[in-house]
């Protein structure tokens, strides 16, 4: 029965964001206009994605920062569509799903940038680059994470990370890598600048099967940075930051040491990335992915849930004010899957889900009103039910609709007008 009623909230949530989408939308006093498609090649694509961001995620995102009536960035846009998650089975995972959005193709659940049958597969980040564009991949996980892989490498098991390391700096020749993951950049016994086993994961320790691959990214060119002043600093038009050992936060079980504080803020990451990449005057391929929202649903950690989905709207309002200056610029926001069976619920005395992780997190406070509500949870693994995806700008219109996750490979591609 549980099941049942978040599938069914999770319907309703997908109804009302596509009823702002496709090809009109409502102004402040309810009017419809109609958007005029920007008719122009998409010069620049940013692709936001929300890991693990569902319907619901959205809603409680919202809710819990701009209220009952309010808007996200990520929501304010002229179009939307319903996108289908599954891989080669219903229920994806990060590693596949982000292959589907980066190279067109369903696959196995842990393949990063191959296919069904485990051959590589192009990916829309390698057609930019060999247009003559700039690249570049931001998150708050491990660079080398699935999310970011799929774009920028080709291994048959995503935990391969110092591979995907490698082929970042040798094959895909990725302009600009911020994020976490510094253990799989250096081998075993050599710490970076991140010390192994500290107090906070005494079991996070350098890794590396690769060689010292920070070494062979300074040979390469790339400016090598740890923290926010290294950053903000950083003028090279190749940079490599890696913030963390692993992820740059703590999941954990709710009160045992959960904690979302990234060393560099998304917003700072998105900002500087953009900044850089921007500089070629041929355009640029961005992927940014906020791993929290993810994360913290396996954990069923609504407040921090709603804390990273926060972060990750700030780094969209960087990106529209870019797009806004710049309209030859796509850019869209989506969530590979939906974690954890999230629905929204009014506060009353009934937990439906029962006790342990999945109890009822909250009440929150609805921003700008004395309202609240409550958020449940069901699992603490990845669903299967659709996403929602809106997106602004050059080939936007191209994303409305519903449709396969392979299908926004295929938009890209095709507003950016890349060839193979």
């Amino acid at each position: 029965m549980v099941k049942k009623k978040t599938i069914i909230n999770a319907a309703l949530s997908l109804a009302v964001v596509t009823t702002f989408g496709f090809n009109h939308f409502a102004d402040a006093h309810g009017a419809s206009k109609t958007i005029k498609p920007h008719n122009g090649k998409a010069k620049n694509v940013i692709v936001f994605v929300g890991d693990g961001m569902g319907a619901a995620h959205r809603e409680a995102i919202r809710l819990a920062t701009v209220g009952q009536t309010g808007k996200l960035a990520m929501d304010d846009m002229p179009y939307s569509g319903i996108v289908h998650t599954s891989s080669t089975t219903p229920v994806t995972d990060s590693a596949a799903a982000a292959t589907a959005m980066a190279s067109g193709v369903k696959t196995y659940n842990g393949a990063i940038g191959v296919d069904a049958n485990k051959k590589s597969v192009k990916t829309v980040l390698e057609m930019a680059k060999g247009a003559g564009k700039s690249t570049g991949l931001v998150t708050t996980s491990q660079i080398t994470d699935a999310t970011p892989a799929a774009f920028g490498a080709h291994v048959t098991d995503r935990s391969k990370q110092s591979d995907i390391a490698k082929q970042y700096l040798e094959s895909s020749k990725v302009d600009i890598l911020l994020g976490g993951g510094e253990d799989f950049w250096y081998p075993a016994g050599n710490a970076g600048s991140y010390e192994d086993h500290p107090a906070k994961d005494l079991s996070e320790q350098s890794k590396g099967t690769q060689g010292n691959l920070v070494e062979e990214a300074k040979k390469r060119g790339y400016m090598y940075v740890t923290n926010a002043n290294e950053l903000k600093r950083a003028k090279s038009g190749k940079l490599l930051g890696l913030f963390a050992n692993e992820e740059m936060f703590e999941q954990r079980p709710e009160g045992e040491g959960d904690l979302y504080e990234p060393v560099v803020p998304l917003p700072d990451m998105t900002k500087k990335a953009i900044d850089t990449l921007s500089k070629n005057k041929k355009g640029f391929f961005l992927m940014v992915e906020e791993e929290g929202t993810d994360e913290m649903s396996h954990e069923n950690n609504a407040e921090k849930m709603i804390k990273a989905g926060q972060q990750l709207d700030k780094s969209v309002v960087i990106a529209k004010e870019y797009a806004k200056k710049h309209p030859d610029t796509l850019v869209l926001v989506v969530a590979d899957h939906e974690c954890g069976g999230l629905s929204i619920e009014d506060v009353d005395s009934k937990d439906e889900s029962g006790d342990g992780i999945s109890k009822e997190d909250g009440p929150f406070k609805v921003a700008n009103s004395g309202n609240q509500f409550m958020m449940d949870w069901t699992t603490s693994g990845h669903g299967g039910v659709s996403v929602p995806l809106t997106a602004t700008g050059a080939g936007a219109e191209l994303l409305s609709g519903t449709y396969e996750n392979t299908h926004i490979f295929d938009a890209i591609k095709q507003a950016m007008g890349l060839k193979k």
